[in-house]
């Protein structure tokens, strides 16, 4: 599956994890929770 960038650039933030559940790929973070992206 192709990353968007919004994902990537979310990603690449302090403390953000990339996830897999379900065939989605999200985006979490446990410092700020205000950061979430889902693609898929």
């Amino acid at each position: 599956m192709k990353v968007r960038a919004s994902i990537r650039s979310l990603a690449r933030k302090e403390g953000s994890i990339v996830v897999r559940r379900r065939g989605k790929t999200f985006v979490i973070n446990k410092r700020n929770p205000r950061l979430k992206a889902r693609q898929g």
